[in-house]
């Protein structure tokens, strides 16, 4: 009998050290934790980001592939109407080469803006007056004697002045040139509201750059020294309305 009581209490001791070991060893839920984790089943997650399209929302591949596709077959079709010795394609000819040399009129929309809505962030500029076109109205680029005249250069004249003279701006407009010509040297082109350019060639510097905007009067340069005499300058200069020079001399007096 004491021996049966004695095996019934170590088979109950044994089941309570296996239920405390089995106790200690289970790991409690953390919080935060998901149901699948806790229970030992596979994680699924779900990235908002992983439906959209993996390209920048700004850039469509298709409108830039249709616009490539525009772009070559302009190409092609100007290539084509070049080599095309067909005389039918003659109008279209000369209406892509007009397109390709007339020059914009920068100087023609910024007085066109000017007129119509005003002067930006010009509150407090004076008013400027309104003043028929003659002589008084421009600037003489620099005062000298004229050296090569019109008829004789066949574009404009040549003044001999004093050396590194200042070379001024004979009416506001927009710089279209800014640089080096063949035949001129450094030279500065400026377009006026009119359509008209002034030239201002054979510089020794250049104050101003390209697309600048310039007032009647302001400097653009000075005029090159001259090699056969240091105290003398030499500077070209050239008015052209549309497609054609016309003599300076007509529109200033350099003397």
């Amino acid at each position: 009998m004491d021996r049966r009581v004695r095996e019934m209490k170590k088979r109950i001791e044994k089941r309570r050290k296996e239920r405390h070991h089995q106790a200690k060893n289970r790991r409690e839920p953390e919080w935060g934790m998901a149901d699948e984790e806790r229970y030992g089943l596979p994680v699924v997650t779900y990235d908002r980001y992983s439906f959209e399209s993996e390209s920048h929302p700004l850039f469509r591949k298709e409108w830039f592939l249709f616009k490539t596709l525009i772009a070559a077959c302009l190409v092609l079709i100007t290539a084509i109407l070049f080599k095309h010795p067909s005389a039918s394609l003659e109008p279209a000819r000369q209406f892509v080469t007009r397109a390709m040399e007339t020059e914009f009129q920068f100087a023609a929309v910024s007085a066109w803006y000017e007129q119509t809505f005003g002067e930006p962030l010009a509150f407090f500029a004076p008013k400027k007056e309104t003043k028929t076109e003659t002589a008084s109205s421009y600037a003489v680029p620099v005062s000298g004697r004229v050296l090569e005249s019109f008829e004789q250069n066949g574009q404009g004249v040549m003044i001999e002045t004093e050396s590194e003279a200042k070379v001024e701006a004979m009416k506001e407009g927009i710089v279209t040139f800014a640089g080096t010509k063949e035949t001129f040297g450094k030279t500065v082109v400026i377009q006026h509201a009119d359509g008209s350019e002034t030239w201002y060639g054979h510089l020794g510097t250049i104050s101003v750059k390209l697309y600048d905007f310039v007032e009647m009067g302001k400097e653009v340069g000075t005029a090159q020294a001259s090699d056969e005499d240091e105290q003398k300058g030499l500077f070209y200069f050239a008015i052209k309305q549309g497609d054609q020079f016309i003599d300076p001399i007509q529109v200033i007096s350099f003397e």
